[in-house]
Order: C-alpha cells, then structure tokens, then sequence
C-alpha cells in the first residue's frame, strides 16, 4: 500500500468513527462532513433523468423569489427611494430557496461543495463531477427559462408588476464589470456552500429554515451574483424591451456560473476537507 493510500484509508477510518451527536450537542466537524460526502454520494448514484428534472424542478421553484422580488419591487415604486427599494428585496429573496433546500430539489449553487467533497474524498472522478455540474446547471437554467417565461406574462396580466419592473431588475443585476460580478459570485457561491454547511449541522427544520433565510437574506441585501436566481432575473430582461442583449445575458451567466463553482467548490469543500485533513495528521 502506498503512502498516499495509507493517508486516504486513515481519513475514512476517522470519518467512520465520527461520532453521532445527540439532540442536545453539537454536531462534529467529522460528523457534519461524514454526512456532506454521504448525501454528496447519494446524488452521484441517482438516475440522469432523476438529476435532470430534481433540478429542473429547482430552477422552477426558484423562480418564487423573482415573482416576490418583482410584485415587491413593484408596489414600493414611488413609496420609497429606488436604492432602499432594491434593499426591501432582501425580506422576500429567501423564500424561493427555502421551497428548494427543504424540498430537497437539487440547486446547483447549494449541490456544489457538496458534490465537490466525493471528489476530495477520492470516492468519484473529476469528470464525474463535471458531468453532474453539467447536468444540475442544465436542469436549473431550463427551470429557470421556463418561469420566466411565464412570470413576464402573468405579472403584468395580474397587475402586480409591470414591463418596467422585469427591465429594471435585470439591468440592476448585470449592470457591472464583469470582474466585478466574478468576485461577488465567488462570495456568493462561498456563502451558498457554507449554507449547505450549517444546514447539515442543524438538527431540525425550523432551524433550517431560520438559516436559510439568513444567508440567502445576507446574500440579497449586498447584491451579490448568484447564477441560478440571476438567470430567471437576467432571462425575464430579455423577453421585454430592455438594453439587454443575448450577449449580455451569456456573458452575465457564464461569469456568474464560474463564480458561483469557485466560491462553493474552494472556499468550502475544498477548505473545510483540508482542515480535517490537517487535524489528522496534527494529531
């Protein structure tokens, strides 16, 4: 056995013999990661056409948060300076994610540390986990299209956002260097893996609940990039008369995409593996 082998067999004993928690304590660094790379390794063994409409599923779901941020954005119109309007978002943005992470449906920007840790792990390839990025990013833009498409129909027709709305947010969202929107959909990505995180940690639903709404609120109120909600924000601005082009929109979706992986895949699978990895070979 090589020592590399030797090193890898002694970080699953040690992920093995993590111990369960009981209601009243804490949850491990071991057991919290124990249990990422277990439900990580439960999406690699799901059916393509499972992963494909789970987050095709997602990307529809998602889209509750953009008909939230729209009729809000909407109503305050001439009640509060556009600026604070933009901020007031933050109380609505979470509820999207909260139908998709209790619901179980597979997020990319949620799955990606998560999908991330097999891989460190030495349990799946890095083509496998490229090709199920592929697949999750494929279902949840789809997902995303296709509320869009509806939501800039049915908002105006129920008068609770109109076409200027769709237009303002869409260009709110895209209006950046595109370095600018790289590093903010890092630190998004970073806070959606940590999400992930401290999800696994909790022990109940309304906690859950409670800290998804947190980090996805934290995320809103700075006006950080996250791929997934973008696109249906993004897309809707190119099915009404907007500055928005095609162009804009790809470049937007590819940056945000790209960040969104770095921040997720780095910033917490990659760091919070090596930390336990480290503690090993401390001890």
């Amino acid at each position: 056995m090589t020592k590399e082998e030797q090193e890898q067999e002694q970080i699953d004993n040690e992920l093995e013999n993590s111990q369960t928690s009981d209601e009243n304590t804490a949850k491990s660094h071991g057991e919290i990661l124990k249990q990422q790379i277990c439900e990580g390794q439960e999406v690699y063994k799901k059916s393509p056409l499972s992963i494909l409409v789970s987050s095709f599923t997602a990307g529809l779901e998602i889209g509750f948060s953009y008909l939230l941020l729209a009729s809000l954005f909407f109503f305050l119109h001439g009640k509060v300076a556009e600026d604070t309007a933009f901020k007031m978002l933050s109380f609505v943005y979470p509820f999207g994610f909260i139908m998709v992470i209790v619901g179980q449906s597979i997020l990319f920007t949620e799955q990606t540390s998560l999908l991330t840790l097999p891989v460190l792990n030495k349990k799946q390839s890095l083509k496998n986990l490229l090709t199920l990025w592929g697949m999750v990013i494929s279902g949840n833009l789809l997902g995303g299209w296709a509320m869009a498409a509806v939501l800039v129909w049915i908002g105006p027709k129920l008068h609770i956002f109109d076409v200027e709305t769709i237009s303002k947010i869409a260009t709110h969202v895209t209006d950046y260097n595109m370095w600018v929107i790289l590093v903010s959909a890092i630190l998004a990505g970073w806070l959606m893996g940590l999400l992930s995180w401290v999800v696994t940690s909790s022990k109940d639903t309304i906690s859950r609940i409670f800290i998804i709404y947190m980090i996805t609120a934290v995320l809103s109120f700075a006006g950080l990039h996250h791929s997934i909600v973008g696109n249906v924000e993004v897309f809707a601005g190119l099915l009404v008369p907007s500055s928005l082009s095609i162009g804009d929109y790809a470049a937007f979706q590819a940056v945000a995409l790209l960040g969104n992986a770095i921040g997720g895949a780095v910033f917490v699978a990659l760091l919070k593996y090596r930390a336990f990895v480290t503690n090993i070979k401390g001890n």
